[in-house]
């Protein structure tokens, strides 16, 4: 199977992952601003074809270390071109740099046009052209830190750009947005229940034309005659004309039963022209109606018997009109949904919150999508008493997912009145409960850092455990995805809230990817303090739950002593000392990440100064320097550390040496409390000489993680009353 890569718009990567399921690849997972995949070429193929979400649909060829000029071209040219252009044919380039030496894009497609052509010249004396706009071949350079991945463009042009698009308003709806906006405000079962489509502002008709088009079955590529791997020597014809004779038996046969439940309004004269003439290229328009009409004057159509959806892209002040003006628009959007569409589904998609406030309705979902590069809350309203039909998965729950859901339900139940009798808003809600879905879900109940002023939301991190090696991994990447659904459905949240870990394969053993850099965080709340926690970055949080009992006990012991907390992480532990009353903390981190990320956990929790001190280093080599005393010192050390900067660390050998080095510095009557999660790990007997041990796992272990009572073990350890 070769493996391809979908690009779409941020905010689309999960419903274009579900699309892709539904067209039949394999190994589907989401990325940023677009989803992975594997199948064979005619699965490439279909997705340039039928999907309504991507944006691009790329085939890698190499990935090769660029780290200046010469490497980039010397890699390009490794490539046997003469295997995918012929020498009479064209070549596009397009480059993306992130984070690498070479930043100049139009510089970067240049060398690897030339590494293409010098190619053919060398050869035959013969070479290639360029052409922009539809050449034989496009190629797609990514460049991130010095890697260079190159790929071949199977879609040529943005597959938005239907082929249809003879006119456009001011402001243009991209087709794959509107795709989106339709899918999230369940447009399918809606149709499929007999409603009909309203758009009061409709512009050039985009979302009519794009629902009339989903409920016809017609693929979204039906209309458009260039592709980027018509002129590719690879191209597999006889493959690509079963598709496309397909697609016109579906196009033919949805377009003949399809209702007239499109309807679209505007006051320009001039976009209903263009929607129609539109509507017109996609062959929709004897299914459409487009009428001049202000939002004051919308009427719910006489013919529109069913509850349906009313959907629109109305201004939203960045673009045209401005703000303080638009609010009496997004009123009478309000005040026509109630007075006309009782029953209705309402859907708008605006970029200002306060003129989604102005509609004057609660809505019961909110999604964040783009509109290119404009943040946008896309908010979905039931109309009246009578609800518009519910929104039903195209696919149904499979068993696995129904099972999850079930699980999840249970322990929900079950934990519930715990979590709020002790205020617990982090908690963990499953840990492989069912073997088959190996996973843990934690949830976090915050409020978003950018957004100080939006009420609390709850959130999910699921983290997949490696699977048996005899699990082959379609068959554990298809569990994982029951697993989201069966929790999407328990917790009745968008799939947005839901932050997903895999594991892949990797030197060393199975190492979680495909993690995102949104530098998104949330700011929630345990024993009454503040910390900020990032779900998609980072292989953790920044909030250890199983140690909330821990970080409890460090409290309580920490009045009037001098703190020391080893491997601090984000200072968690340092800010529930200084709650607790400790003279100073000390928080040793050789990641200089983290420590910006403690400082401001401690600074949210009001605490900060020369009391509190953060210290970048290695916490082996700072013990042998260190001089100063500690009453209580916390030591939490990772399992395993082959950090560049600093020496090789395995809990299990180097225990012995840290915690002798620990008791140097403690004070006369200090304590240590020492954790670690290796599951194998075995106090050495020489620490038993050394210390009075105590045991204390059983009770640092909190209710919600008693499925696995190995999850930590954690001792506190004190020299007898007598200096080390």
């Amino acid at each position: 199977m070769q493996k391809f890569f979908a690009t779409c718009p941020k905010g689309l990567e999960y419903l274009l992952r579900d699309e892709l399921v539904e067209l039949g690849a394999s190994e589907v997972h989401e990325a940023l601003s677009g989803v992975h995949f594997s199948g064979a070429l005619a699965d490439a193929y279909r997705a340039c074809l039928w999907s309504r979400l991507a944006s691009r649909v790329l085939m890698p060829l190499a990935e090769f270390e660029a780290t200046d000029e010469q490497a980039l071209y010397d890699g390009v040219r490794s490539i046997d071109w003469s295997q995918h252009l012929a020498e009479t044919g064209t070549l596009a380039v397009d480059a993306v740099s992130n984070a690498s030496q070479m930043r100049h894009t139009r510089y970067l497609s240049q060398k690897v046009k030339d590494a293409v052509v010098d190619q053919f010249r060398d050869r035959n004396g013969e070479r290639p052209g360029v052409d922009l706009e539809q050449p034989s071949i496009r190629l797609n350079l990514l460049l991130r830190k010095d890697r260079a991945l190159l790929s071949l463009d199977l879609s040529g042009t943005p597959l938005h750009r239907r082929g249809y698009r003879v006119g456009q308003g001011e402001a243009p709806l991209k087709e794959n947005l509107a795709c989106a906006m339709l899918l999230r405000a369940g447009w399918p079962a809606i149709f499929k229940a007999g409603g009909a489509l309203v758009d009061p502002m409709c512009g050039a008709g985009t979302l009519v034309i794009e629902a009339a088009l989903m409920a016809a079955d017609v693929a979204p590529g039906h209309r458009r005659s260039y592709f980027g791997f018509l002129g590719w020597r690879g191209h597999d014809a006889e493959a690509w004309q079963s598709l496309v004779d397909e697609a016109n038996h579906r196009a033919e046969a949805g377009l003949r039963a399809l209702p007239a439940a499109f309807f679209g309004d505007d006051q320009d004269p001039h976009v209903l022209n263009q929607a129609k003439r539109n509507a017109q290229e996609t062959g929709v328009i004897g299914f459409t109606r487009f009428e001049r009409r202000s939002i004051e004057h919308l009427q719910r159509p006489t013919d529109a018997t069913q509850p349906g959806l009313l959907i629109c892209n109305p201004p939203y002040g960045e673009r045209i009109g401005q703000q303080h003006a638009l609010a009496p628009v997004y009123r009478a959007i309000g005040d026509k949904a109630r007075e006309e569409f009782d029953g209705w589904r309402l859907a708008v998609i605006t970029s200002d919150e306060d003129l989604g406030r102005a509609i004057g309705l609660r809505a019961h979902k909110r999604y964040t999508l783009y509109n290119g590069a404009l943040e946008c809350r896309f908010l979905l309203f039931e109309i009246g008493g009578n609800a518009a039909p519910k929104v039903v998965e195209e696919r149904p729950m499979t068993a696995g997912s129904e099972a999850v859901a079930n699980r999840l339900r249970k322990n929900i139940k079950h934990l519930r009145k715990r979590l709020d009798r002790e205020g617990v808003h982090c908690w963990r809600a499953y840990d492989a409960d069912i073997p088959e879905y190996s996973a843990a879900i934690d949830v976090y109940v915050g409020r978003e850092e950018s957004r100080p002023d939006k009420p609390e939301s709850t959130w999910l991190h699921v983290q997949e455990y490696a699977a048996p090696k005899d699990i082959p991994e379609h068959v554990a990447s298809a569990r994982l995805a029951e697993l989201v659904r069966g929790a999407t459905a328990a917790f009745e949240l968008p799939r947005e809230r839901i932050a997903v870990k895999t594991r892949y394969k990797a030197k060393g053993g199975g190492k979680y990817g495909r993690m995102d850099q949104r530098s998104s965080f949330l700011i929630v709340e345990e024993g009454g303090l503040k910390f900020r926690v990032n779900l998609t970055d980072y292989l953790d949080t920044g909030l250890f739950l199983d140690h909330r009992p821990v970080r409890s006990r460090l409290r309580e012991a920490a009045r009037d002593t001098r703190f020391l907390n080893l491997f601090c992480y984000t200072a968690t532990a340092s800010v529930y000392a200084a709650s607790g009353g400790a003279r100073t903390t000390t928080s040793v981190d050789l990641s200089a990440t983290y420590l910006d990320w403690a400082e401001k956990n401690l600074a949210i929790n009001g605490f900060g100064g020369d009391a509190h001190q953060l210290v970048q280093a290695d916490c082996l080599q700072w013990l042998e320097h260190d001089r100063a005393e500690y009453d209580l010192i916390f030591v939490d050390p990772p399992t395993f550390s082959n950090s560049k900067r600093a020496e090789d660390f395995d809990v299990q050998k180097e225990h012995v040496r840290l915690l002798h080095l620990c008791a140097e510095r403690l004070a006369f009557g200090g304590k240590i409390v020492f954790s670690n999660n290796f599951r194998r790990f075995r106090l050495d007997t020489e620490i038993a000489e050394m210390f009075e041990v105590r045991d204390i796992s059983a009770q640092t272990i909190p209710f919600d993680f008693t499925r696995n009572s190995r999850i930590h073990q954690c001792y506190e350890l004190q020299p007898g009353g007598k200096r080390v």
